[in-house]
């Protein structure tokens, strides 16, 4: 097929063939681009025009002429509201196979719309085709030299103005199918790798973040645990795409763990992997709101089910005590970091569905109920701060925060509640006050140590009752209360 003849548009009469021709493209283009690539390396041979036609994303367009009354769903995705032609550029549609499939399958049987795909506009940078990272060494030829040869990235053309409400709905001439176009996915998928440690194919659909390793510790133990006794589970990776798989002696997969140098990497992933599709990713995050929203704006171009912030968090209240939960219900976002594109007055919406599956949790992993449960788990206001000595300028703060009727203070939650509502994320914050620094309980080292032994499991251990409660919500979990007037088809 000649790349021509490839950017030619051809109808698709079901999900499952748009799928086929878009991998089928998308190889066939990759392929071309690291042929090219390795023949320049290593020869200094340019391209031919052959293989330039075909160094382009494929594209996925679907054409709707509302002809009569507007189908009705309650489906928060899934559907189109207004005529036109929808259309997205595409990268990894194998492994993103199941998303699309689960968007375009309800999406054709509810409306009568034209599906079509060939390729797009849309060049691939030569940078998204490099697997090891390590091709270019030796060759003597550098990355400015390349970008005058191959197509190279250009941060210009990647854009978020999507996802936050930018994009000119009324006068395009086409209009958005999904919030992320194939440059700025591949963008994020590069950098998942880099800052998690492993291939960002091991993301699961169920994230947990948190900024503390020692939830990292407990999180391996039970993915090993899990891979010991409930056969849904086949392999746990961690960072440096280090597996363990299913059936490993368990003085071997311990061993494994333990040498695992995952300082290396900032945040470090890790993930258990389950064979439905619907394993577990924990990150550790580290500390801060921009460490927050740099993980988030990246995982978010998988499209996960949910992201849970699970951590540690200063008590405001006299009647807290070290260990209770909190169940965050509202944030008041003081991290600075999305004013400018979600501004601190705009209120994030609790979730039900999951501020009920948090709770749930709470109850079956702790066994109390009733008046016991709720003097262990609070349900308030979270602060999140981008200064973590916020304590010396309590003074000032005071009025605010009385204000506010906060219960807890963290660096990470706002932040991450914030990106969820920006991205369509579903979202949800439990947890664990670790200090009570207004009333002189501060994280002395013997109490500290003390307390992390104590309820680090516990917290991790809800958090993933949690989230198995939330799988069983598929798909209403994905809320209305995340869309805006102006939305594309796909989630």
């Amino acid at each position: 097929m000649s790349g021509d003849m490839a950017r030619e548009f051809l109808r698709m009469e079901d999900a499952e063939a748009a799928v086929e021709r878009l991998a089928q493209l998308h190889e066939r283009a990759c392929t071309a681009l690291r042929q090219a690539l390795s023949g320049y390396l290593q020869e200094r041979r340019l391209p031919s025009a052959a293989q330039r036609a075909w160094f382009y994303y494929p594209e996925l367009r679907l054409t709707y002429q509302c002809q009569g009354e507007v189908p009705s769903t309650t489906r928060a995705y899934a559907k189109v509201q207004v005529p036109g032609i929808y259309r997205a550029s595409v990268t990894q549609p194998l492994a993103m196979r199941n998303y699309l499939l689960a968007q375009l399958r309800p999406l054709l049987a509810d409306f009568a719309v034209q599906l079509e795909v060939g390729l797009s506009d849309q060049a691939i940078p030569y940078p998204y085709v490099i697997e090891q990272g390590d091709e270019l060494a030796g060759s003597g030829v550098t990355a400015a030299e390349l970008a005058r040869v191959f197509p190279s990235t250009d941060l210009s053309a990647a854009s978020d103005s999507v996802a936050d409400g930018l994009y000119d709905w009324q006068s395009a001439e086409h209009l958005p199918l999904m919030l992320f176009d194939a440059a700025r996915t591949d963008f994020s998928l590069k950098r998942i790798q880099h800052y998690t440690g492993s291939d960002w194919r091991h993301v699961q659909p169920w994230i947990l973040l948190t900024n503390y390793h020692r939830y990292v510790d407990q999180f391996i133990r039970h993915g090993l645990a899990q891979l010991r006794d409930d056969p849904r589970f086949v392999r746990m990776v961690l960072p440096g795409n280090v597996i363990i798989e299913r059936g490993t002696a368990e003085e071997e997969a311990q061993a494994v763990a333990d040498a695992v140098v995952w300082h290396r990497y900032q945040m470090p992933a890790y993930h258990l992997i389950a064979s439905d599709g619907h394993g577990i990713t924990l990150v550790n995050i580290g500390v801060g709101p921009s460490n927050a929203k740099n993980i988030t704006d990246h995982l978010a171009v998988l499209r996960p089910h949910c992201w849970l912030m699970i951590g540690h968090c200063g008590g405001l209240r006299q009647s807290q005590t070290i260990g209770d939960y909190v169940l965050a219900h509202a944030y008041m976002r003081r991290d600075g970091i999305l004013d400018r594109v979600l501004p601190p007055h705009i209120p994030l919406p609790a979730l039900a569905e999951v501020q009920q599956a948090l709770q749930e949790a709470a109850a079956a992993v702790t066994g109390e109920q009733g008046d016991a449960l709720k003097r262990r788990l609070r349900t308030g206001t979270v602060l999140t701060y981008d200064d973590r000595n916020w304590e010396l300028h309590w003074a000032h703060e005071r009025a605010l925060i009385n204000l506010s009727r906060a219960v807890a203070v963290d660096m990470e939650s706002g932040t991450i509640a914030a990106q969820g509502y920006r991205l369509r994320v579903p979202y949800g914050t439990l947890l664990c006050v670790s200090d009570k620094p207004l009333h002189s309980e501060l994280k002395l080292p013997g109490a500290a140590g003390a307390f992390y032994e104590r309820a680090v499991s516990q917290h991790l251990h809800i958090a993933i009752a949690a989230l198995e409660r939330l799988r069983g919500q598929l798909p209403a979990l994905h809320s209305r209360k995340l869309r805006s007037f102006d939305e594309p088809p796909f989630r």
